[in-house]
């Protein structure tokens, strides 16, 4: 029995809260962690979960799972992702989920993130980009919106795809975190995405 039962009987064309959404969210963590959905289908679903808009649309996401009142440890939590590469070269893409608050360390290495064909966890997310002699590279999604409210001390620092570009129905993305002795670059699109290899 889904957790979105009881709206069965009532109006499913009510619009979808966060909370909604972040409750589907914690059922699917639930059913990942517990292996009743592989890791394809969980980024299928949460994805669905995220760009619902009507409790309707959220209804089938977990229809087929047992419901949960509490989720465990182990559930999928929206909140938080962190990658770190520490004396290493790190590279995330393809389909991975993101959390609100995504932490990204680079410490005498090199992480390369792509967030093009990341689930994104609601319509905001904030990406801590910290890097201490280090190189951060990010690419996000085409449809983004870029806000930067970062800093850097002795190092290289370009943040494009800003609030002007991107779908105004897209996520927004708030960039913060510091760069010391290090280089950050976030870019949108495939011609952005390429230049930064070419620097070093």
């Amino acid at each position: 029995m889904s957790s979105l039962t009881p709206f069965e009987s009532g109006d499913t064309a009510q619009r979808a809260s966060d909370a909604d959404r972040d409750h589907v969210a914690a059922v699917l963590g639930e059913a990942l962690a517990t292996g009743r959905l592989t890791s394809v289908e969980h980024a299928d679903r949460l994805e669905a979960a995220y760009t619902a808009v009507t409790v309707g649309d959220l209804i089938p996401l977990t229809r087929d799972l047992p419901g949960t009142t509490r989720p465990s440890a182990s559930a999928f939590s929206a909140e938080q992702q962190e990658v770190t590469a520490l004396f290493s070269k790190v590279i995330r893409g393809g389909r991975w989920v993101a959390g609100r608050h995504t932490v990204l360390r680079a410490s005498f290495g090199a992480l390369i993130v792509d967030l093009s064909d990341a689930v994104l966890p609601g319509r905001e997310v904030t990406l801590e980009l910290n890097s201490f002699c280090g190189k951060l590279i990010v690419r996000v999604p085409d449809n983004a919106r870029v806000i930067d409210e970062g800093s850097a001390l002795f190092s290289k620092r370009h943040v494009s795809g800003g609030d002007q570009g991107g779908d105004p129905n897209g996520p927004l993305i708030r960039v913060t975190g510091q760069a010391r002795f290090g280089k950050v670059v976030v870019s949108r699109g495939a011609a952005d995405w390429h230049w930064p290899w070419r620097a070093h």
